[in-house]
């Protein structure tokens, strides 16, 4: 009975961190984002944690329809501070500091990460466009709602192309 509900927690936890993490899973950082002892993975976006916390999470249901309880235990403590960092991680997304590099990949990285933000941040004002759009009752409404959202999918492309040639650079800098 414990576990059931320890299980229906953790996974409650875990979807509501990925739905959090959500608009910054793939922004990358310079260097690990956490301990290796904590996360094998060696990338640098948010959303392989995620999967990894996600992975370890079914590997604990298996545990508790196998009875190992010894594994129970120390996949139960692991997964919630896996949790516990990607909360933290996320908490900190707009606090975190460039990180250091060479002068000229820095500055390209410094500035896909500012791209990415700038995406997120368009993404965000779509979608709220979007839904006031759908809710707007009079033609006026309407119609300045559609001319934002449009302005908005422009400039959002625009920064979708700008990355895209910003993570050129990076991949040819970085061969």
């Amino acid at each position: 009975m414990k576990t059931d509900l320890l299980l229906q927690s953790l996974d409650a936890q875990l979807s509501r961190l990925e739905t959090e993490v959500a608009p910054m899973a793939f922004h990358a950082t310079l260097g690990a984002r956490f301990d290796r002892q904590l996360f094998r993975t060696r990338s640098s976006f948010l959303q392989a944690c995620v999967e990894e916390a996600r992975g370890n999470l079914k590997a604990l249901h298996l545990a508790v329809e196998k009875q190992q309880f010894e594994q129970v235990q120390w996949l139960a403590e692991h997964l919630v501070s896996q949790l516990e960092a990607i909360a933290r991680e996320s908490a900190a997304w707009q606090l975190r500091g460039w990180d250091n590099g060479s002068p000229a990949l820095t500055r390209w990285q410094r500035k896909r990460l500012q791209h990415q933000e700038f995406e997120r941040r368009l993404l965000e004002m779509t979608q709220q466009r979007r839904q006031q759009l759908a809710q707007a009752t009079t033609l006026a409404d309407q119609q300045r709602l559609t001319r934002e959202v449009e302005a908005f999918s422009a400039r959002l492309a625009r920064c979708r192309d700008a990355l895209e040639n910003i993570e050129n650079v990076l991949a040819r800098m970085t061969r």
